[in-house]
């Protein structure tokens, strides 16, 4: 609940009109800083309450931050004749009330086992383990692709718009539903991991989106609307349906005390690699607009394509 209430808070400090750059990237460094206190947090409660079926209960918690990413880009296209403060005094709002939901309504898991002691080497010690880097380095291979695909699919959108003025498209509309299908992507992923393991699951949603990367140059210069919404949309549903697989198998693979650090100290680590690739793309947009430039997101998931094919166990 603190680390909701910090992040709305933070998230609401945008709005102040005396702000500068430094007073602006402070709120939004504290804005995510504090979603590393809710995140990781609830996919650790969520395997505390499941010894089985753990995939599908993550695939639930996963969609629900799919569509929460989602909704700003509904807000935005529902409020657009208002400020756009009231994008941020929305989220905010709801932040709040999913801190107060967690605090009066979820208690402690029966699997939960508290850790004994502050142990600063657990950093090091959850990489120990030559099945949790296979895994952990497939995360990371999603991650490159995820966030930078969600960030650029505005430009896309409206990059296609503008060399087809007869598309008929509203962007932040379209956006959120590209984002949000990603978000019964994992449900889905949830319950066919349940059948195909974990991993197999994991490997194909991996592979799908990666065949995607590599497609895109082409595809999104398409002059078939239907092809390219199509496409779109299927990307957002495969890019985003192995995250919650992932998290699974970390869970699975870190000592049981050791949980909530594992899928902390992986998630921070994957959210710092989407800072790369995200200026990476920025960078290139800058002395290019190819379409090209999208098949550069292939390289994580080829490396954690690799990766995971090193993974054995078939949970």
């Amino acid at each position: 609940m603190i680390s909701a209430l910090l992040g709305a808070l933070s998230n609401l400090g945008v709005t102040w009109d005396g702000n500068s750059l430094l007073s602006l990237l402070t709120f939004r460094f504290f804005t995510g800083f504090s979603l590393a206190g809710i995140f990781p947090v609830g996919m650790k409660i969520a395997a505390d309450y499941f010894d089985k079926g753990l995939g599908k209960s993550l695939g639930y918690l996963v969609g629900a931050l799919v569509i929460g990413t989602a909704f700003p880009h509904l807000l935005k296209d529902v409020a657009d004749a208002f400020p756009w403060k009231y994008v941020l005094y929305a989220t905010s709002s709801l932040a709040v009330l999913g801190g107060t939901l967690m605090f009066l309504l979820v208690l402690n898991g029966p699997y939960r086992k508290e850790s004994q002691k502050t142990d600063l080497s657990a950093f090091l010690d959850v990489f120990k383990s030559r099945q949790f880097r296979s895994v952990a380095i497939g995360y990371f291979g999603h991650m490159w692709e995820l966030y930078a695909f969600w960030t650029f699919v505005l430009i896309i959108l409206a990059t296609y718009t503008k060399s087809n003025p007869a598309a008929d498209i509203n962007i932040s509309l379209v956006s959120f539903l590209i984002i949000a299908i990603g978000g019964h992507a994992c449900m889905l992923a949830g319950y066919i991991s349940q059948a195909k393991g974990a991993k197999n699951t994991a490997f194909y949603a991996l592979l799908f989106s990666c065949l995607c990367c590599l497609s895109s140059p082409l595809i999104i210069q398409s002059s078939s609307e239907v092809l390219f919404l199509g496409f779109l949309f299927f990307w957002g549903a495969v890019v985003i349906a192995d995250s919650p697989l992932f998290s699974t198998l970390v869970a699975q693979n870190a000592v049981a005390e050791m949980k909530g650090t594992a899928l902390t100290i992986v998630n921070c680590l994957g959210y710092a690699v989407t800072i790369i690739s995200i200026q990476l793309l920025s960078l290139l947009l800058v002395y290019t607009d190819s379409t090209a430039i999208y098949a550069v997101l292939a390289l994580g998931p080829i490396i954690g394509l690799f990766s995971l094919s090193k993974y054995k166990s078939i949970a």
